[in-house]
């Protein structure tokens, strides 16, 4: 089964929590801290394997995560990082988020992309010696990992991709100069996914695409040629193939016009690639005429006669695609323009059931704080004094012993001050 797009959610280890230990040392309070840091957690990794050509894996696994960070330990033992899950996607993937932003686009042999980052782990007790605390009961929780749903989309690598009305003889064509096998029969959509095939014989190897027929209104959804027009983003030089069989009054130019503007509605750049215009079944009673008729219609565009069935000349024209692709510009993968996380610029206040919740850059903070052990809950207090939490609070107007929630924690509002509860 064909699968080119699929949804799946990525989960990033979290990291180690660090600890908090001390060592015996004489003349040394508590011996001296010696709690170690935490193991970074897991990253999710996606990595191109050429032995894939469908995403089809992914709709039996639809969820990866990875292992969280060890943490610290005793005598400043760092946690063991996670090992990495490595997701193997087959070449030509796009990764986007939620809200389209593209993540990667993966092409080449072995090539990776860090898709979900595993937290850091936290510090130690260690970390936080200083003149006024001597033997710190303070260390932090490892960060958190990275979550999210991607969308995966499968545009499959073709140097040369065919289009035309359905039974115009793509298939046909792609199983004559290659092994592909696609399904041929004498009723429109017999081909229902993408086939690709290697062509040999005529200079350097190409890869061929035929992709389900177009017909008109495609951009908008109609029949299946939109479902896979994707797969055609990647091609360097396109052949258009035209059908000159005069079959229920078909019009060739009227045939060719509407493909035309199908491939421009739905990609301005598709559009702009080489084209090879081809008339094919000449071999017909009557297409001789209306290949004539083509020829007037699109001068001084050259267009081509063939009998894909018979082999009338295709060799001409997989030289001639030989001769375009010498000349046509390499199509360069998508690169993701780079998400900077928003710079440390402050927080805000929100109401909450209860209380006041302060929202904004100090969450990560407190994501990394241990709540529960007073120390660490004094420690980020401390953190959110010297941030002028308590200042904007003043400046709100907030009530004497209103609940401040911030992240899992909660302080109270005492004498226009932060207090540990």
């Amino acid at each position: 089964m064909f699968v080119d797009e699929v949804r799946i959610y990525v989960q990033a280890g979290n990291g180690g929590n660090g600890s908090v230990a001390f060592r015996r040392e004489k003349f040394v309070p508590n011996g001296g801290p010696a709690g170690g840091d935490g193991g970074k957690g897991g990253d999710i990794i996606f990595l191109v394997d050429f032995g894939l050509n469908t995403l089809m894996d992914f709709r039996h696994q639809r969820h990866y995560r990875a292992r969280d960070g060890e943490p610290g330990g005793n005598n400043n033992r760092h946690g063991a990082d996670a090992e990495d899950v490595v997701v193997r996607v087959p070449p030509g993937t796009l990764v986007t988020d939620e809200a389209g932003r593209l993540i990667a686009d993966l092409v080449n042999p072995g090539e990776s992309q860090v898709v979900a980052h595993g937290g850091r782990g936290g510090k130690g007790n260690s970390h936080f010696v200083s003149s006024v605390h001597r033997a710190p009961r303070v260390a932090e929780r490892g960060q958190p990992g990275e979550a999210l749903w991607v969308n995966l989309e499968l545009n499959l690598l073709a140097d040369v991709g065919l289009v035309g009305f359905p039974n115009a003889g793509k298939s046909t064509l792609i199983s004559v100069v290659s092994k592909a096998r696609p399904k041929i029969a004498d009723y429109p959509f017999t081909t229902l996914v993408p086939n690709l095939g290697v062509v040999d014989g005529y200079g350097d190897p190409f890869v061929i695409a035929d992709v389900p027929g177009l017909i008109e209104g495609a951009h908008l959804g109609a029949g299946l040629g939109d479902t896979f027009l994707r797969h055609l983003k990647r091609t360097r030089v396109l052949v258009h193939i035209v059908d000159l069989t005069p079959l229920e009054g078909r019009d060739p130019v009227t045939d060719y016009r509407i493909i035309e503007h199908e491939l421009a509605a739905f990609s301005p750049q598709l559009a702009s690639r080489p084209v090879i215009v081809v008339g094919n079944k000449i071999d017909v009673d009557g297409a001789y005429e209306n290949l004539e008729k083509l020829k007037r219609a699109l001068e001084p565009v050259a267009v081509l006669g063939i009998s894909a069935i018979v082999g009338t000349g295709v060799p001409d024209l997989m030289w001639e695609v030989q001769e375009r692709l010498k000349s046509a510009p390499m199509v360069e993968s998508h690169r993701p323009e780079p998400v900077l996380k928003p710079a440390a610029h402050g927080f805000r206040l929100e109401p909450e059931e209860g209380g006041v919740r302060v929202v904004g850059d100090v969450e990560e903070r407190a994501a990394m704080t241990l709540w529960g052990r007073p120390e660490a809950e004094e420690y980020f207090c401390e953190y959110l004094r010297r941030r002028g939490v308590p200042h904007a609070l003043k400046q709100a107007g907030v009530p004497d012993e209103s609940v401040i929630f911030v992240g899992e924690g909660a302080f109270r509002w005492r004498q226009q001050d932060l207090v540990t509860e």
